[in-house]
């Protein structure tokens, strides 16, 4: 009797260690699959990555959501330490502004990070009125102590901001139309490094969400192109360059950052 416990003892251990094998290949297989569909939404979708803003249906909220968590505790390499103690306001309203800008003037946003000043020159000339939402969300203090939620390093070469849920899919309660899709800069389908451009979940669904570019990518013109980054484009390229929390090309960044404040001047 006892040398046939043993024998089952020993079957039942080959059996726990196939077992073992077995899954263990299946993880193998889901992860490649994982990053083979990746790799397709990247090259097919162009527009995957950005048809994310005030959108609960993004195909990317799994790879944001934990955003402001995994950032936070990410560390990177050490730039972005200037985090302002505070909570985003999330204040939400029915429709957008009223237009108050001046399509003659010219405004300069700062956006103040916790990894240092990102000079922007608005077009208010060409995106009259995204330029003045953005000015009315600044002016409400909507940005401030937002995370920015997202990061490619890929094929496409931007950092996604405007989320005070820090999940892809946050907004202000309103939407407005594209405007500027027919600007030479973003003519055949490349958006330069240093363009500021909206994010959305299709046409004309902007809301607050917005990229920055800080290498050239290829993008179809479908993103209004709001602004040019005057100041700071090497402290994206460095925020890049410590990459995705958790690796991938897809995801929160790293570093923790975080908008501070949004000052706008005109002149």
């Amino acid at each position: 009797m006892s040398e046939d416990r043993s024998a089952a003892a020993r079957r039942a251990r080959i059996e726990a260690l196939r077992a073992a094998e077995k899954a263990k290949a299946r993880r193998r297989r889901a992860g490649l699959i994982g990053a083979a569909l990746l790799v397709v939404a990247i090259i097919v979708g162009g527009t995957v990555w950005a048809v994310n803003g005030n959108s609960s249906k993004s195909t990317s909220t799994s790879a944001s959501s934990a955003s402001a968590a995994a950032s936070a505790s990410s560390g990177g390499s050490g730039l972005c330490a200037d985090v302002a103690p505070g909570s985003p306001n999330g204040k939400h309203w029915s429709s957008p502004p009223a237009m108050t800008i001046s399509t003659t003037a010219t405004y300069t946003a700062t956006l103040k990070t916790s990894c240092g000043d990102i000079g922007i020159k608005l077009d208010a000339k060409d995106a009259p009125k995204t330029v003045n939402s953005f000015v009315f969300l600044a002016q409400q203090d909507y940005f401030n102590h937002t995370h920015c939620h997202r990061l490619t390093t890929a094929g496409l070469y931007v950092l996604q901001c405007g989320d005070p849920t820090g999940t892809g899919t946050g907004g202000p309660g309103y939407t407005f139309p594209d405007e500027n899709l027919t600007s030479p800069a973003i003519a055949g389908g490349t958006y330069p490094a240093g363009t500021v451009a909206m994010a959305n979940s299709g046409p004309n669904t902007n809301g607050s969400q917005f990229f920055l570019v800080y290498q050239a990518s290829q993008l179809s013109p479908a993103y209004t192109p709001f602004g040019t980054i005057t100041s700071g484009l090497g402290i994206l390229q460095q925020i890049a360059k410590d990459g995705v929390s958790g690796g991938g090309s897809d995801g929160a960044p790293k570093d923790t950052v975080v908008i501070n404040s949004v000052p706008v001047t005109k002149d």
